[in-house]
């Protein structure tokens, strides 16, 4: 079993990450040892319900579980009903302060498990158990729960820290295989924004790792990821500075999500997309050498990612849509663009024109898929 710890003095907290360690007998007596006598509500998504009531009934020996509220699939639940819902089914199961909210789940679940228990009763606790790639490398790490609003994604939420985080490889054998893609869109934007050595490793082994072929050196990846996220939310826990770092690529991203409507735009896609465009954003302000842009593009595709954004998308509509995300303050636009691999900045007050003519080019270029 590997482990990171989050380091935030008396509120810091492990992850711990090992392949069947969920279904295991002392994995109830883990959680029970952080629960205590305390009521436990799990929440999941209609997808992983099965996993969700196999891990309930291992955990009912040492928990006290008093339910499951299970909410549809997909970011279109995402919404503040379904925490409403979720609060609501707390209240009937006379839930407390002191209770536990269990994650079971995609990012998705995560979100909007976190954000329950961080206003129920004015603040619960909760623990994360990610089954999606993109969860365990990144959105179950760091505590920012949230929720959509039609105007744009994650515009309503709440800080809250989780007491543990379990990791645990195995789920990933239930989802479809493209979600194991969108996992890696996430590592690799944090290994291209701070870990030069990481992203190498990542490039190496694309086909070992996306087929999950390793899985010691698959666990070594997901705590590396881990462990650079956990350094930067213990150096800047509410984002005011370095943590906004890791928004590389989603200003791009989000943007397109909402215009696709949540519907075959999945976030690790449009990260991926928005990767590329801030590349080439970064080029027209001679931040980047275009050698890099196309390491990254090789890189992207390699773990099967898409690079260019869809055509059906204008330039112009996702520079509005840019303007609507949590990111844009005062109407003004903040990027976080590439300086080389591994490396990268805050920018803000660029021209809509540079930011325009960058993703034309990101949407007409081409760059040599490598061997």
């Amino acid at each position: 079993m590997k482990k990171v710890t989050v380091e935030l003095g008396e509120r810091s907290y492990p992850i711990e990450i090992g392949t069947n360690m969920c279904f295991s007998d002392s994995f109830a007596d883990r959680i029970g040892k952080i629960t205590g006598n305390e009521s436990v509500l799990i929440v999941t998504d209609s997808f992983v319900k099965p996993s969700a009531e196999k891990l309930a009934a291992l955990l009912k020996r040492k928990v006290a579980v008093k339910g499951i509220h299970v909410f549809p699939e997909g970011e279109q639940s995402k919404n503040f009903a379904t925490v409403e819902r979720i609060c609501r089914k707390a209240a009937k199961l006379h839930l407390d302060r002191k209770s536990f909210f269990l994650a079971v789940g995609g990012g998705v679940t995560g979100d909007l498990t976190g954000f329950a228990a961080a206003i129920y009763m004015r603040g619960a606790r909760f623990i994360q158990i990610p089954t999606s790639l993109l969860a365990m490398a990144d959105s179950s790490v760091g505590g920012k729960t949230a929720a959509d609003l039609p105007e744009g994604i994650n515009l309503i939420g709440a800080f809250l820290q989780p007491q543990a985080v379990f990791i645990d490889p195995a789920f990933l054998d239930t989802i479809k295989s493209f979600n194991i893609s969108l996992g890696f869109a996430e590592i690799l934007k944090i290994a291209a924004t701070f870990d030069a050595d990481f992203f190498g490793l990542l490039e190496k082994n694309a086909f070992t790792l996306s087929g999950r072929k390793d899985p010691a050196l698959f666990e070594e990846v997901l705590q590396r990821a881990c462990r650079l996220k956990a350094d930067v939310v213990a150096k800047d826990e509410k984002e005011s500075s370095l943590r906004a770092m890791l928004n590389f690529g989603h200003t791009f991203g989000h943007a397109l999500e909402k215009l696709d409507g949540f519907d075959r735009m999945y976030h690790g896609f449009g990260v991926s997309c928005g990767m590329y465009m801030a590349c080439r954003l970064a080029e027209e302000l001679g931040l980047q050498e275009h050698r890099d842009t196309v390491r990254l593009a090789n890189a992207l595709y390699k773990y099967n990612l898409p690079v260019y954004f869809p055509a059906r998308f204008g330039a112009k509509d996702v520079y509005k849509a840019m303007l609507s995300d949590k990111k844009a303050a005062g109407g003004k636009l903040k990027f976080i663009l590439p300086c080389g691999i591994g490396k990268g900045k805050i920018v803000e007050g660029i021209p809509k024109e540079t930011v325009l003519a960058a993703m034309e080019k990101a949407r007409s270029g081409y760059e040599k898929i490598l061997p």
